[in-house]
């Protein structure tokens, strides 16, 4: 048993491996777009392209916005496509047009240097992750001015979860998932540490 403030109820229409990867990658990727000021038809960045990534790509192109994507993994750049980005290139890519806001996903400090260049005059750019390596020396002219807005994305609220499971069930959402045995989930670490799960990797308990 669980409080009820506690749990969420989930959408019909998702099945439970689907729904699994919304309640941890999805609400992060939601509060990382909030964080960005993602607005309805905004140009939109997205900064590497993994299980949070690939449902904010949904989330995003259900509001209208245009949606590029920058990713090192050829695999990756060809599904975001595949959800509807406009385009997709290498990770420290220029996109063809300057950004409203833009998420960095990929745990890189040297990405939030482009990110940042990427963006136009009172852009923003959230980082999504809970953890980034050193963000080199910033140029104030060419990173920061004209407004730009940097932000950190800490924890999700209840508010970002019950949003996002509304918005789930009316694109509906169907998150790219691989599942995994539990006891096999040492193979499946394995494979994420090899960037080598497309979307979300799920572990099913009791299941065979």
């Amino acid at each position: 048993m669980v409080r009820e403030d506690f749990a969420y109820p989930l959408p019909a229409n998702l099945s439970s491996a689907e729904a699994t990867p919304l309640l941890c990658a999805g609400i992060i990727g939601y509060r990382a777009l909030r964080r960005a000021e993602m607005r309805p038809g905004c140009r939109l960045g997205l900064y590497g392209f993994g299980s949070s990534a690939h449902i904010a790509i949904q989330v995003a192109r259900h509001l209208g916005c245009t949606v590029y994507v920058m990713t090192r993994d050829e695999r990756h750049q060809q599904l975001a496509r595949q959800l509807g980005a406009t385009w997709a290139g290498a990770a420290d890519a220029a996109p063809p047009e300057r950004l409203d806001s833009a998420v960095l996903f990929a745990p890189a400090g040297h990405l939030v240097l482009p990110a940042l260049e990427a963006l136009d005059h009172g852009g923003t750019l959230a980082l999504a992750g809970i953890y980034l390596t050193d963000i080199p020396t910033l140029n104030y002219e060419r990173h920061l001015f004209h407004e730009k807005n940097l932000r950190s994305v800490t924890a999700n609220t209840r508010r970002d979860g019950e949003e996002l499971l509304r918005i789930a069930a009316e694109i509906p959402i169907r998150p790219q998932t691989t599942s995994f045995r539990l006891e096999d989930a040492n193979r499946a670490l394995l494979q994420l540490k090899r960037d080598g799960i497309q979307g979300s990797g799920v572990l099913l308990v009791g299941e065979h």
